[in-house]
């Protein structure tokens, strides 16, 4: 088994620079109408890089929060963090004072990167964890730097000062930060209990990248422009358009709040995009704007999805709207990304694709045992992308690490042509009457309906069966609980037909734009 990792590269700071300087004429991110290049980016990393090595009493292994919208601070603070040797911590700036304690206080995190916005969250918890030096910034302060707004004490420094301090010191070398140690803690949604730290090391990262390019093969230039709407924070945009298609030389015109449309579509307008990172509820909600339907896409050839299942409605409305296909790929934030992806162009809807280089999946029965090629269970996988373990927490690692392999959480199958096709999620899935029932499979039936935007299908108790199939909906047009029923029945066995369907104006949602069923279910 050949090496991912090119020789002479000991860390993904060596990665990164390798990219900074091969492209450093090229345009590297976009955002509300600035433009930054490969060498602008490389500067004011390193410029930070510096401070954070020599002026913020940090030491290479300590933990900074990066807590930010996707804005082009977002790549400049985390590259420069990674280049002086530190481990990032990916914070939703959108996280409730509770939940940043939590993750803070869990990552022993000394130093935290965030918007002057976000200061009164902070002051509510900062004194209850280890974090020693706070690094603000606003929006507009790459182009429009002036002295920061902030009480000047020993925590508060503004990112426009760090950067004019470190313009004048040289960067250390990073000698004793090696490929398998930690350099990201990307913490899980919580959905089954408190959230978890994945320790991901360089090796995963730095392998993932050349994985997940490997698809591409050569077709992907450096002449190419993504759209970026889904969150840095998250480990789909972190790992494939931070690191994957920047290691290409790929441009990345980010996103800060894809609900706002208008303003989404206006930031799009003005380049002739060639790629677009997006998930299943954006696809379908862009292509109902006659803004979105006007644009230019002559040049589209790339839509990369994952975060949550892909419908065949998505992939419709999306190929007739824009001329592209979508390639639908699977990855967690255990993985540094991605596990399988589509090929562009050679796509299997309804699939994943297939794993990507030196990628074993498995699938398991709830005895952690192969099942007969075909048959449905529990996906296991073993690569260079599985992280290291879940941080401080040894005993859940022992649980989801066996022999290598790494317990998904995700009901799927295996086809004869080796594509993998995800079922649902173990733990959403319903028993009725002893029948299993996918939530996926009714969700793809509902939204068949010429009539349903959105569905989401979770199972409520039932004296008599155990549970039941509950579908919550969004429509357009008048439809009856009757007309979805009836709908349903046409498709699928009467055990898997909802018996209750609740209308709603909009289904809860994480800021990814994934449909979260577990707010449904309480």
């Amino acid at each position: 088994m050949s090496e991912l990792v090119e020789s002479g590269i000991n860390n993904l700071g060596d990665f990164i620079e390798g990219s900074l300087a091969m492209y450093a004429d090229k345009p590297a991110f976009s955002c509300q109408g600035k433009t930054l290049s490969y060498r602008d980016i490389e500067i004011k990393s390193r410029a930070l890089a510096c401070w954070l090595q020599q002026e913020s009493g940090l030491q290479a292994g300590d933990r900074i929060v990066i807590q930010l919208p996707n804005i082009i601070q977002y790549p400049i603070a985390a590259y420069a963090a990674l280049r002086a040797g530190l481990v990032v911590v990916n914070t939703n700036p959108l996280y409730t004072p509770k939940e940043m304690l939590h993750q803070f206080k869990d990552s022993g995190a000394k130093a935290i990167i965030t918007l002057q916005d976000l200061l009164p969250k902070l002051n509510e918890v900062v004194e209850a964890t280890q974090i020693e030096k706070v690094i603000l910034c606003r929006e507009d302060d790459l182009f429009q730097p002036k002295k920061a707004n902030i009480e000047k004490t020993a925590k508060l420094i503004s990112l426009t000062q760090t950067l004019q301090i470190g313009a004048s010191l040289t960067l250390r070398p990073r000698d004793n930060i090696k490929l398998d140690d930690t350099c990201v803690l990307q913490y899980t949604g919580g959905t089954t209990g408190v959230s978890k730290g994945a320790e991901l090391t360089h090796r995963n990262l730095i392998s993932n990248a050349q994985q997940t390019m490997d698809i591409f093969s050569d077709n992907l230039t450096d002449s190419e422009i993504f759209v970026c709407p889904l969150p840095l924070y998250h480990i789909y945009a972190f790992a494939v358009n931070m690191m994957s298609l920047f290691s290409r030389g790929v441009q990345n015109v980010l996103i800060p709040n894809p609900r706002d449309m208008t303003a989404f579509i206006n930031d799009i307008k003005p380049f002739k995009f060639t790629g677009f990172s997006g998930i299943n509820t954006l696809f379908v909600g862009l292509c109902m704007s006659p803004e979105f339907k006007a644009l230019d896409f002559s040049n589209f050839k790339y839509t990369l999805s994952g975060g949550s299942t892909l419908t065949t409605d998505a992939v419709t409305v999306w190929k007739k709207v824009t001329g592209c296909s979508i390639s639908e790929g699977y990855g967690l934030s255990e993985t540094a990304s991605v596990v399988c992806l589509n090929e562009p162009g050679k796509e299997l809807v309804g699939t994943v694709g297939k794993p990507v280089l030196q990628t074993d999946i498995q699938i398991w029965d709830d005895q952690d045992q192969p099942v007969p090629h075909g048959d449905e269970g529990q996906i296991v996988l073993k690569g260079p992308q599985v992280m290291k373990g879940y941080w401080n927490m040894p005993e859940e690692t022992k649980q989801a690490i066996i022999n290598g392999y790494f317990k998904t959480g995700d009901v799927g199958k295996i086809l004869d042509d080796g594509f993998i096709k995800i079922v649902d999620r173990l733990k959403d899935m319903i028993i009725v009457s002893g029948f299993n029932v996918y939530p996926n499979e009714v969700e793809e039936v509902l939204t068949r309906h010429p009539s349903i935007l959105e569905a989401a299908v979770v199972g409520q108790d039932d004296d008599k069966t155990g549970e039941r199939v509950c579908a919550y909906i969004t429509v357009s047009g008048e439809v009856s609980c009757e007309d979805v029923i009836r709908h349903c029945r046409e498709e699928l066995t009467n055990y898997k037909v909802p018996k209750k369907v609740l209308f709603l104006n909009e289904l809860p949602k994480s800021t990814v734009g994934k449909i979260l069923r577990r707010e449904l279910r309480q």
